[in-house]
């Protein structure tokens, strides 16, 4: 790439505010590598390594994409929760957009049993079964089947454990981290200063708080993998 692609794609990264990070105090020692310097208390990441970072992430999503792996992703902040639905959706991907329920990876079993049940409750209220019930039985099951829709929506296409996950805020999911981990999943991640990056496959170092940041990061990862597929289904027509 051109240096003056370089630098505009840097640009657009430092528009959105992905170089500002936290207070020097609340760095973590293994992030130290990511950063740039210090401004008015504050840690500057390297656009350049957060760049690089990026665009690794990429390629190894594009690869998940040609093998038609699952992601699952996960952002519960209000900086990532409604994108992370959006891009969830738009590839037919699983997400986590609300509430992170313990045991999504490492109990899954327990997970499924729950989407079994929402899937039963749903044909009974779709194929009129429910009207053998008295009427408090009717409105306890429909209030059943909107709180287990809240809590499961995300992932109801979960058919089995993912093959890899992207977080937002390793910090902030540390139960979906430590999930991951413990399964050995490998984890695609945007972090900030804060976060340890050990253990954390892909690291993205940014700004984490910044609802653009995480739609520039977010718009990349989904176009990697949808390019990915896209690649893999046209070499299968050749």
């Amino acid at each position: 790439m051109n240096t003056t692609a370089l630098n505009s794609e840097i640009e657009v990264l430092f528009k959105a505010g992905a170089h500002i990070g936290y207070g020097k105090e609340r760095r973590h020692p293994k992030m130290k590598p990511f950063i740039f310097g210090v401004r008015n208390n504050i840690e500057i990441f390297d656009l350049e390594k957060t760049l690089a970072k990026l665009k690794e992430s990429e390629e190894f999503v594009k690869s998940l994409g040609a093998g038609g792996k699952i992601v699952l992703f996960v952002g519960t902040k209000p900086a990532s929760s409604s994108q992370i639905e959006s891009v969830g959706k738009r590839l037919g991907m699983p997400y986590v957009s609300e509430r992170w329920l313990g045991g999504t990876i490492t109990n899954f079993k327990v997970i499924e049993s729950r989407l079994i049940y929402l899937d039963g409750l749903e044909r009974e209220a779709n194929s009129g079964e429910l009207e053998k019930y008295v009427k408090k039985e009717r409105l306890d099951k429909m209030a059943e089947i909107r709180k287990l829709s809240r809590m499961l929506g995300g992932i109801r296409s979960l058919k089995r454990l993912p093959d890899a996950i992207f977080i937002v805020d390793p910090m902030e999911e540390k139960t979906a981290f430590s999930e991951a981990r413990r399964k050995n999943l490998p984890i695609v991640a945007l972090l900030n200063t804060d976060c340890n990056p050990e253990g954390i496959s892909h690291p993205i170092p940014a700004n984490d708080n910044s609802a653009a940041v995480v739609s520039i990061v977010l718009e990349r990862i989904a176009a990697a993998y949808e390019k990915g597929k896209n690649e893999k289904a046209a070499a299968s027509t050749q």
